[in-house]
């Protein structure tokens, strides 16, 4: 089998390197990571410069590609250009923070598993709940597991799965839920500064809150301790509307 790893927090992440490391043992693995942090940049794409790919090393062994670019970017030069063969399956993350309701659609991390499925790849997101430095061995494990889970059943294979992890201690985990994609948002704010030169800048800063998300969502479930699995798709439309716009425009002056 042969996975294509990346990621939004850089290619020498500690996440991305422990999902490296457990699931290299059961799989060929290829790293094609962004060369610098690219968090919250959601599914953009690099068009109107070259992207810049250069092999990075560890220690003085080959590390993977680090493109200079988006997650969405590493994810289609890697499976388009870098990888020599077909890839099984596409692994983003282990992302440093939760990635659940709104936030889904601001990740890069979820953002490169939604750019596989585009390319009929399937992919697995997964996030550890903390912006701390963390232990990510236990997230690497039940990263191995669901590889394991999504290959051996192909009825899942056409979409991304998102899966996050709460940040505790193993047995304080309750367990594995299936849930959907909550609403919660972050509720921003902007402080003002003054640089040296008198010039006005703003540093964005905020914290998720909660809008009454029920507990079959990711949110809920994720604040309860458990391991949350949503599967998610690129599809936007708001099907249960369409009958219904439709028969306004029909009756409007469009």
């Amino acid at each position: 089998m042969r996975i294509l790893l990346t990621n939004d927090d850089g290619i020498y992440a500690k996440g991305l390197s422990s999902l490296y490391e457990e699931l290299s043992q059961e799989a060929d693995c290829l790293i094609v990571a962004p060369e610098i942090e690219q968090s919250a940049v959601g599914h953009a794409i690099t068009i109107f410069r070259p992207l810049m790919v250069r092999r990075a090393t560890k220690n003085n062994n080959f590390l993977g590609y680090a493109v200079c670019g988006t997650p969405a970017d590493c994810v289609k030069i890697g499976i388009k250009e870098l990888v020599e063969k077909p890839v099984d399956l596409v692994v983003s993350g282990i992302n440093r923070g939760a990635n659940a309701g709104i936030n889904v659609l601001y990740s890069g991390t979820v953002s490169a598993a939604t750019e596989a499925a585009i390319m009929g790849v399937p992919s697995l997101a997964i996030s550890l709940d903390t912006h701390k430095e963390a232990d990510f061995t236990y997230a690497a494990k039940f990263a191995r597991k669901m590889v394991r889970l999504i290959t051996n059943n192909p009825i899942i294979n056409s979409s991304a799965i998102n899966v996050n992890i709460p940040c505790l201690p193993a047995e304080q985990i309750k367990g594995v839920c299936v849930v959907r994609q909550g609403k919660s948002n972050i509720i921003e704010n902007f402080e003002k500064r003054v640089d040296p030169r008198d010039n006005i800048y703003y540093w964005i800063s905020g914290d998720t809150a909660s809008v009454g998300d029920a507990k079959d969502t990711d949110v809920a479930a994720l604040a309860a301790g458990f391991i949350t699995i949503t599967p998610i798709q690129y599809d936007l439309t708001r099907y249960d509307l369409m009958d219904t716009l439709q028969e306004i425009v029909k009756q409007s002056s469009l």
